[in-house]
This record gives C-alpha cells, structure tokens and sequence, in this order.
C-alpha cells in the first residue's frame, strides 16, 4: 500500500496539468485513505488523456482499492498509458500478458511491452527480459540476452538481477560473457536498437 501511495503522490507532483486544487485534494484524500474519492478525482483526469492517472486508475483496479478489483479494467487503463510510452504502464502492461490477467496469456505480447518499458530504463521490465531470454519465454532462449538484460537492471537498482547474471554465468562460456557485457555497453548507447 505505501508503494501505491508514494507512486501517486510522485505522479501527481510530476505531472503538468494538474491544477493546485486538485493535486492538494488528491493528497488529502490519500492521507486520508479514501480511495474511493481518489478513484473519482482519478477518473476524468484518465479520461482526458493523463498518463500517470491511467496507469494509477489501472493499479487501483488491480488491487481493489477504492474501486472493485477488476483486471480488465486495469488492462484497459494500463494499455491507455502505455500507448502514451509511459514506462511503468508498459511494464505492468507486460506482466498482465506473461501472466495472463485481465488478458489472454501471450508471452510475445509480454515481450513487446517489456522492451518498450526496458528500453525507457525500467529495471523490472529489463529483469522479466532476463527471465524471458533466460528460459525461452516468448522467444528462444538465449544466456547471452539473459545476462545483458539482467546486468543492465541490475545497474538500473534491480535487487534481484545480479543473482540473475550469477547463475547463468556459471553456465556460459568467456566468450558469450564477453559478448553479453559488450552489449551491455552497447545497447543502452544505441538507444536499444538491435539488442
């Protein structure tokens, strides 16, 4: 719940179009705990194209809170976002298709939203791209992927990516190790493109 908390109040802070009025009032209402209010000062501001209000409708659908649980309709906010190249969205985006919620399991799916959200930086997405490369999900599996994805979420704060990287280095020879770090390098400087 804080981490739901802490990221409304970021996306509200960051964001540009809301009014004073309503980013104190939606502060409020979170201090206070009423997410139901949160959910309707959230609506219209989704509704009229707000990223970080889509994706956070989309996060209290899926949890329930303040609003029914309902994962089609955290889909449906989550998709919105995306579509807008918001990272966080892409990513929950992702893992609605990896694990099937809301939507038809569909691990090409899961992929793509996972890249665009990797390719923005964000260390879960460059995670669940290890995983994937790791074991062959949604595309065939490949060590040298696996370690690159993992060592850049690892660089980007993700707690569980160096163990990623150990494992799978004990099960890949220099060259590919050499070749993942060089991508590593690469990748990133490229812009993502051809990784």
């Amino acid at each position: 719940m804080k981490s739901l908390i802490t990221t409304l109040l970021l996306a509200i802070t960051l964001s540009s179009t809301v009014f004073a009025d309503d980013l104190n009032a939606l502060k409020a209402l979170i201090k206070k705990g009423d997410y139901p209010a949160v959910a309707e000062l959230l609506k219209p501001l989704a509704r009229q194209g707000e990223a970080w209000a889509q994706h956070e409708l989309g996060v209290m659908y899926a949890v329930g809170r303040g609003v029914p649980e309902d994962n089609k309709e955290a889909v449906k906010w989550y998709r919105l976002a995306a579509k807008q190249g918001y990272a966080i969205a892409q990513y929950n985006l992702g893992n609605a298709y990896r694990t099937g919620t809301g939507v038809p399991q569909n691990a090409k799916k899961a992929m793509k939203w996972y890249l665009l959200a990797a390719e923005q930086g964000q260390p879960s997405a460059q995670y669940n791209l290890g995983l994937m490369y790791a074991n062959g999900i949604g595309v065939p599996a490949d060590k040298v992927f696996a370690y690159m994805w993992w060592n850049l979420a690892a660089a980007n704060g993700h707690e569980n990516a160096s163990t990623g990287k150990d494992i799978i280095t004990k099960r890949m020879t220099s060259s590919q190790i050499a070749e993942a770090q060089k991508l590593s390098r690469d990748c990133p400087k490229n812009n993502y493109k051809n990784c």
